[in-house]
């Protein structure tokens, strides 16, 4: 049997409040550090070109455990904070991880 693909969810926001954005991502993983599951990796990137913007990709082990950690309530009440510090409504791209490669 196949290992499950991994699985990564794109957020797309803007947002002039990022640092209060980042309090609330690490009140968050302080939460998440006493239970199992959920990301993996998270990576935050902001658009040069339009310095309001972020992108961020959050990695889990799997389709499955991405929608168990959404489903969670924790996840939902943080949400709604979040997206109550963006200039506009987030968007979510899901993805599944085809290829990862390292490069160096």
């Amino acid at each position: 049997m196949d290992a499950p693909m991994k699985f990564v969810q794109i957020i797309d926001f803007e947002t002039e409040r990022i640092e209060e954005m980042r309090e609330l991502v690490q009140e968050a993983d302080r939460r998440a550090s006493t239970r199992s599951g959920g990301p993996t990796h998270r990576l935050v990137l902001q658009d040069r070109s339009q310095p309001g913007r972020y992108l961020v990709l959050i990695e889990f082990d799997s389709y499955d455990e991405a929608m168990r950690n959404s489903s969670d309530p924790e996840t939902s009440k943080m949400a709604e904070r979040m997206a109550a510090l963006c200039s506009r409504p987030p968007s979510f791209t899901d993805c599944d991880v085809r290829e990862m490669t390292e490069l160096k």
